[in-house]
């Protein structure tokens, strides 16, 4: 072990007694079910991520079937993770270990970091936890528990405030047990060393935190500079045909909600009457049905929806592969964001 020994010792110590230990992925550690988890957990809780997983674990068990499976397979077993970039990455990432690693994840740093969607830290984790290797992280629980443990002042998402933050990982991985230490960081942060009040008494690596030392708990880590997001509004065409079928458009490939399925959408009210009328030969005002709300990291957007029922598909639109009528029971295999189907759900009800 190094000079900060006790940091890991202590902390390792607790994760015997306190850490997760029944995590699916830990059973088995194996590089593919590693690296599913890291990118799922990227923004998101544990108990979210669970029932994903075993989904998609169940349907795609390797890297082998994760890169055989159609794009639109992948995004349906995402769907309601949200950050569906991260699906896209993993498909793609997986299409090139077929293409460059004879179907494995490589156990190698450069080779990790060379594939779409992971990162530095993201290659320690899997590095450290499937294979063992003395690899660091730095995940946001991870830069919780450092900048306050080491008193380090300043945004962590600042390029300076980052490689301070990385020097003190690497400083203290213990020699052993490198998969338990990695998921001993993460558990801290999340159970203990939280955001908001975090449980100091109840911490095994208290003794030594500058932040309890200095009373600076609720300033560390430095906040990210505030700003006020930006309000968006679209207005979503909702078609029902006489079967009760409904009409999708698939998103282009770039953007947000890249590559799902939607609904047709417009800038105002006035020009979803016109998409309407283009796409199914309708005239006159639709149903304003409820706005969905929902929050994006850059801005808020606002989703006003407006429904035509028993109208006519219009010969041309099947012609068209971005445009497809959907029975209400089909919707659940594709990839739809989050506040898309539960639109539909409600709308269909």
């Amino acid at each position: 072990m190094n000079h900060d020994d006790a940091f890991a010792t202590r902390l390792l110590a607790w994760f015997d007694r306190n850490g997760r230990h029944d995590l699916p992925w830990q059973h088995p550690r194996a590089p593919y079910r590693v690296w599913l988890s890291e990118i799922m957990l990227q923004q998101t809780q544990v108990a979210v991520v669970i029932p994903y997983f075993q989904r998609f674990v169940e349907a795609l068990p390797d890297v082998a079937a994760l890169a055989a499976a159609p794009q639109d397979r992948v995004l349906a077993l995402w769907s309601g993770l949200g950050y569906y970039a991260r699906a896209r990455n993993l498909h793609a990432a997986a299409r090139a270990c077929v293409e460059r690693h004879g179907g494995d994840l490589p156990r190698d740093f450069d080779a990790l970091v060379a594939l779409p969607g992971i990162g530095r830290s993201t290659a320690g984790a899997i590095l450290s936890q499937a294979w063992g290797d003395r690899f660091a992280i730095l995940d946001g629980n991870v830069k919780r528990v450092l900048a306050r443990w080491h008193g380090v002042t300043g945004w962590p998402g600042q390029p300076a405030v980052e490689r301070v933050l990385w020097d003190h990982a690497r400083s203290h991985l213990p020699d052993t047990r490198l998969a338990d230490y990695t998921q001993a960081q993460m558990d801290l942060g999340a159970t203990l060393c939280t955001r908001h009040a975090p449980h100091c008494l109840l911490c095994p690596v208290a003794e030594g935190c500058i932040a309890r030392r200095d009373g600076l708990t609720g300033d560390l880590p430095t906040p990210k500079p505030g700003k006020t997001l930006p309000e968006r509004e679209a207005h979503m065409v909702l078609l029902q045909d006489g079967d009760g079928r409904v009409l999708l458009q698939r998103r282009p490939g770039t953007g947000v909600w890249a590559a799902l399925w939607s609904l047709p959408e417009a800038d105002d009210a006035a020009s979803a009457r016109v998409l309407a009328a283009t796409l199914a030969g309708i005239d006159g005002e639709g149903d304003a049905l409820p706005e969905v709300r929902h929050g994006f990291s850059h801005y808020r957007l606002t989703i006003r929806p407006w429904r035509w029922r028993g109208v006519t598909p219009a010969a041309r639109v099947g012609d068209n592969d971005a445009l497809q009528w959907v029975a209400s029971d089909a919707l659940a295999a594709l990839g739809l964001p989050a506040p898309i189907r539960r639109l539909l759900l409600d709308a269909l009800a």
